[in-house]
């Protein structure tokens, strides 16, 4: 690929032996423990923690990311867990996945380099199947121990706006924030806020 957000990404990951904690999203974990497994698809999968989690609970998944570092290390993950996921490169701006899953998930698809996040949004909402769950997490403000607080985030309602869906195909299930204690990179303890888009395709 060779592009700008492909450098920033592989470098984002190279700069350090492991970028996330392993552990999959609690939210992604709370909307998606109660659900029966089928398809998945993972947007932005990074390390593959989530990919992970699904693939243990029987869901048969294909992550993506931009980073050929993240993806092998993400191929490790499973592999170390034992279970099937497959792992795909894609620079959303540019190619997506092809089929329809039972759920999308995109948590923390966010970016500091300018690219069209609605439309890719909007692209990930065609891949849910019918019955289907399409589930966005997004930060909704700066961590407490971060030095961007002058930084806008989108609010759950403007990003499901950008959506577009059509309420005759969709029901809303969750759009709100949702609150977190986490930890900072020194230690120190905050609460963060997380944007929860949660929509289900109307099955025809």
């Amino acid at each position: 690929m060779g592009n700008e957000t492909e450098e920033f990404w592989e470098e984002r990951y190279r700069s350090s032996d492991r970028v996330w904690s392993g552990n999959p999203n609690p939210v992604m974990v709370s909307v998606v423990e109660p659900l029966d497994p089928g398809t998945a698809l993972d947007l932005g999968c990074g390390e593959g923690a989530d990919a992970v989690w699904l693939a243990r609970r029987g869901w048969k998944v294909t992550g993506v990311d931009v980073s050929t570092v993240a993806l092998d290390r993400a191929a490790a993950h499973a592999s170390e867990a034992g279970v099937d996921a497959e792992f795909e490169q894609h620079d959303l701006s540019h190619s997506f996945p092809e089929g329809a899953y039972d759920l999308v998930s995109a948590q923390f698809l966010q970016s500091p380099l300018e690219w069209d996040r609605a439309a890719i949004l909007r692209r990930a909402a065609a891949a849910v199947a019918p019955g289907g769950l399409l589930l966005i997490v997004e930060h909704a403000a700066a961590p407490p121990w971060s030095d961007h607080h002058d930084h806008r985030f989108p609010t759950a309602d403007e990003t499901f706006a950008d959506l577009a869906l059509d309420p005759s195909a969709w029901t809303t299930e969750r759009c709100g924030v949702h609150e977190r204690e986490a930890k900072g990179p020194d230690g120190q303890t905050g609460t963060l806020l997380d944007n929860v888009i949660a929509a289900r395709r109307t099955v025809k």
